[in-house]
């Protein structure tokens, strides 16, 4: 096949993955605590074709040596996870990390014994909503597909419970406290603290949907560590949580659009290069025919 029709053919398929990549990142810019996903390119093939004898004849300008490429690929896709803005919801189920941390989250799912078992994810959408399961007293704060918000309470990790008929509130540390609505002048009580981690090495992070993300197979469970907040005694550049706040998308629509129309023109070019080499191995064939 003509050479220039594999170069072209190759990088079109890599912008039409970016170019789909970008479509997902404007499809979620008002996606509560998404992190846009961006490209990056590899050189498919490079080779180095040596001159031909006689390289400095007169009027010959060509190198000794010129590199021929065969295209490029998408080699990789990475999350960015830079800051997005803080909107005031006042929901008490609304909040927002301030802050480099992720909120840790249970999967309900069954495993090859038939049993019953919550698979750990992470999110940055903090939109709860409390939800009720058959036979359990109380209510469990919960993501908006229904996925458990994970505390730590006595020591252990578990799904945030909220008792029938109290209200709670949630400080920047995530110390979680719950007050009796059927009691005038009840008294907080305290109730765990949200399950916090932050991701020490997050190129092992991979988006595994629902706006969750997941450890990459293979990744060791030190990539990610859990976090316990202290206000009395911060750390530099220590994250927070804020009740009543939401975290928007980092998505900036105008730079999304902005390189989407340089995509589509490259995605364009390589389409009429590739029809121009088809064109002349047509018109090569019709000439020795």
């Amino acid at each position: 096949m003509n050479r220039s029709m594999i170069t072209a053919g190759i990088s079109m398929q890599g912008l039409q993955q970016k170019l789909d990549l970008m479509a997902n990142n404007i499809a979620n810019v008002n996606t509560v605590g998404y992190k846009k996903q961006e490209a990056s390119f590899q050189d498919v093939l490079t080779n180095t074709i040596q001159q031909q004898p006689k390289f400095n004849a007169p009027g010959r300008l060509s190198p000794l040596g010129y590199t021929q490429g065969w295209g490029s690929y998408l080699a990789n896709i990475q999350t960015n996870y830079t800051q997005g803005p803080l909107k005031e919801s006042g929901s008490p189920l609304d909040f927002a990390i301030q802050g480099d941390a992720l909120f840790e989250v249970g999967v309900a799912e069954t495993d090859e014994n038939g049993t019953a078992a919550l698979r750990t994810a992470y999110t940055r959408g903090g939109n709860f909503q409390l939800t009720t399961l058959p036979n359990q007293p109380g209510s469990f704060l919960s993501t908006q597909d229904g996925y458990m918000v994970m505390g730590v309470q006595a020591g252990r990790v578990q799904p945030i419970r909220i008792p029938e008929g109290h209200g709670f509130a949630v400080d920047a540390e995530g110390n979680i406290t719950t007050t009796n609505l059927n009691i005038p002048g009840a008294r907080p009580v305290a109730a765990g603290r949200i399950q916090l981690v932050q991701a020490t090495q997050p190129e092992m992070l991979q988006n595994i949907g629902n706006n969750l993300y997941g450890l990459k197979d293979g990744a060791a469970a030190s990539a990610v560590t859990p976090l316990v907040l202290n206000a009395n005694n911060p750390r530099p550049g220590q994250p927070a949580i804020r009740q009543g706040f939401l975290e928007q998308s980092n998505v900036d629509l105008a730079d999304e659009m902005s390189e989407l129309m340089v995509v589509q023109r490259a995605f364009q070019l390589n389409s009429r290069a590739l029809s121009s080499s088809d064109s002349m191995a047509g018109l090569a064939n019709n000439l020795r025919g």
